[in-house]
């Protein structure tokens, strides 16, 4: 494999000195084999020297990046947890040679990524629109558990001190979100935070039944703020925001639903957090943990934005290397752009979280803590 990590694994410059370490945290959003971006991501990172992932919050996918690194940490350091995710997917990658979902031969000869036309995907997305889970797989079998099972050992991974592991799942019965931590992650957590209600029965741990975690946090944010002492919290993206036109055909409207759907808890989530830390910043509600947080995105939308959502199930080893590759690159161009802006001002999109007059207004009578922050909020007013 022709890595970025080969050839960038040094961080930029000379080696860094203790006192300009700079702490983070990390909210890993889930999209199924898209989580292969967030590995590149994680990669760049754990190569940066300069960096200190102080907590991590994961969902589906995210949430196995997470107890992967965790595990590799604290079993030999960094390079130990980039080889250790780098192992992971390519298990990924081994498991889903015999799966029927699979590119056609012209989805290949085009170079398209996706399973729109795969006779297997169909076949899958027809049958699980018609039969439960429950009915199906009355077995409840999932290789993808074993094979969580077999990589990661978990008693390290409720050991590890430094990053703190977060993982969200959604509880049946009530909608709402929960988060398993320390010392409560198990392979079981990372199965209810990846489970797809049409596709898994409901991962059930202490008799309370959980799908996945990305219904209501995609990730959740609030344990980072609450649990960790780091002022920037940097979210790794994976589904787009913005998409332009309108999609027409059935596929199209499918896949832009579902962006949108595994979109909303992070952009409510973030829309709460400008709010509490803009009326944190007031004299008589002070907080200093929340208005010195600053928010941070990884992305890379415009590599990403062409990739339909059956893409999210294709576990080539080429297609992981690419968008590995795309995700190196992504967080490489970040720490370039947005060292200096680390502890200094927020960077992630407002208008993205933010929107109306009165929304802009209520925040900016809470006085934001930064200048680019004040000037983001007047022009989403405008």
């Amino acid at each position: 494999m022709q890595k970025p990590s080969k050839a960038a694994a040094q961080p930029r410059g000379t080696a860094a000195a203790p006192s300009t370490v700079k702490k983070i945290d990390l909210g890993l959003q889930g999209g199924g084999a898209h989580g292969a971006f967030t590995w590149g991501v994680l990669d760049r990172l754990l190569a940066e020297d300069r960096i200190e992932i102080e907590g991590i919050s994961g969902t589906s996918a995210g949430a196995m990046n997470a107890v992967v690194v965790a595990d590799g940490l604290v079993e030999g350091g960094r390079n130990a947890a980039r080889e250790a995710l780098a192992r992971f997917w390519r298990a990924v990658s081994d498991a889903g040679r015999s799966s029927p979902i699979q590119r056609t031969w012209l989805d290949q000869m085009l170079g398209r990524w996706t399973l729109d036309f795969s006779p297997g995907f169909i076949a899958m997305d027809l049958v699980s629109r018609l039969v439960s889970p429950y009915d199906l797989n009355p077995l409840n079998i999932n290789p993808l558990r074993d094979l969580v099972a077999g990589l990661v050992d978990f008693e390290r991974v409720n050991r590890c001190g430094t990053p703190k592991v977060f993982l969200s799942a959604t509880h049946v019965s009530t909608g709402r979100p929960h988060v398993f931590k320390a010392p409560h992650i198990t392979v079981d957590a990372v199965m209810a935070s990846a489970c797809l209600p049409f596709m898994f029965q409901a991962v059930e741990i202490d008799g309370e039944a959980y799908w996945d975690g990305g219904y209501m946090g995609n990730p959740v944010l609030y344990p980072l703020i609450d649990e960790t002492t780091a002022r920037d919290l940097v979210v790794v993206q994976i589904n787009p925001l913005v998409r332009e036109g309108v999609p027409r055909s059935a596929r199209d409207i499918l896949n832009r639903v579902n962006e949108i759907s595994f979109n909303a808890s992070l952009v409510k989530d973030i829309r709460a957090i400008l709010l509490l830390k803009g009326f944190a910043s007031a004299a008589e509600h002070h907080d200093e943990r929340l208005s010195n947080l600053m928010l941070h995105r990884i992305h890379a939308e415009h590599d990403l934005v062409d990739l339909g959502v059956s893409s999210k199930m294709n576990s080539e080893w080429a297609f992981l290397e690419h968008l590995h590759d795309i995700g190196w690159r992504a967080a490489d161009e970040w720490i370039a752009a947005h060292w200096d802006d680390l502890g200094a001002r927020s960077t992630y999109p407002l208008e993205h979280a933010l929107w109306g007059v009165e929304m802009a207004n209520a925040v900016s009578a809470a006085a934001p803590s930064s200048a680019s922050e004040q000037d983001a909020l007047k022009g989403d007013a405008a």
